[in-house]
């Protein structure tokens, strides 16, 4: 299947033709539209301090997302939670680990990541340091499966801890979803709002586009399949592996 149209799960960038999609669309003349499938509302500490989670509590710290951080560091922030110098910082992939810096300084033996961005390798760093009392901030549907299921099986303590919550956005008035070829998904929640909006989608030769383990495993749970997939060693970024996809795949190249 020849790919002309794409919808990204995503805001816009501020601007296009100068952001790497911008190239893409350039180098093989296709469409792509920028859709958020979900809006991110931050608990409060109120609710917060209702699910008796202590942070400070806690050793180390498991990020996956830059909204996870965001939604994090807030809380903390309205509840006058200052991390101390001896916390420990783990991050799924290399991106997230360059996030955090934006609300701390980084440290060699403080930020942790996988070097690789995959999964296995995240596994071994946590294995390395199972000793410590782990918290992961989260939504409201839990943390990564794969994840708790791992600490889980290696007795390592760790605590989940509810920092933000998701609301599907209403897809359907505005998106007509028939007409994408490939849909490019960068959260877990993004997979859910599609099936929420879309109970009969059925991916056909609908190309997935998904960046991180924890969105091709949510579309893997609804019987999909990610075609495109990133960070890899190869491809750092999503839009690395979409050029990859689209050099045999788009209808026509410049």
């Amino acid at each position: 299947m020849k790919i002309k149209n794409i919808l990204i799960s995503q805001n816009a960038p501020a601007e296009i033709e100068k952001s790497p999609y911008g190239e893409l669309k350039k180098k093989y003349s296709i469409n792509i539209d920028f859709y958020k499938f979900f809006q991110i509302r931050h608990v409060s500490a109120i609710d917060f301090r209702k699910t008796k989670v202590n942070i400070l509590e806690h050793q180390a710290i498991i990020f996956y997302s830059k909204n996870t951080i965001d939604s994090f560091f807030d809380l903390c922030k309205e509840m006058r939670v200052v991390m101390p110098e001896s916390m420990k910082y783990f991050c799924s992939t290399e991106a997230v680990a360059v996030y955090l810096q934006k609300y701390i300084q980084f440290r060699k033996r403080k930020i942790f990541f996988s070097k690789d961005s995959s999964m296995s390798n995240f596994h071994d760093i946590l294995l390395k340091n199972k000793d410590l009392a782990m918290l992961i901030p989260c939504g409201q549907t839990g943390a990564n499966k794969e994840l708790v299921d791992f600490l889980q099986q290696h007795e390592i303590c760790f605590h989940e801890a509810t920092v933000f919550e998701t609301l599907s956005a209403n897809l359907k008035e505005d998106i007509d979803i028939k007409k994408y070829d490939m849909i490019a998904l960068f959260s877990p929640n993004g997979v859910h709002s599609l099936k929420e909006n879309y109970p009969d989608f059925e991916q056909g030769e609908v190309v997935f586009a998904a960046l991180g383990h924890s969105v091709v495993a949510a579309l893997e749970e609804q019987g999909f399949t990610a075609q495109v997939t990133a960070p890899t060693k190869e491809f750092p970024s999503i839009t690395d592996a979409m050029d990859a996809y689209l050099k045999d795949y788009a209808t026509r190249r410049r």
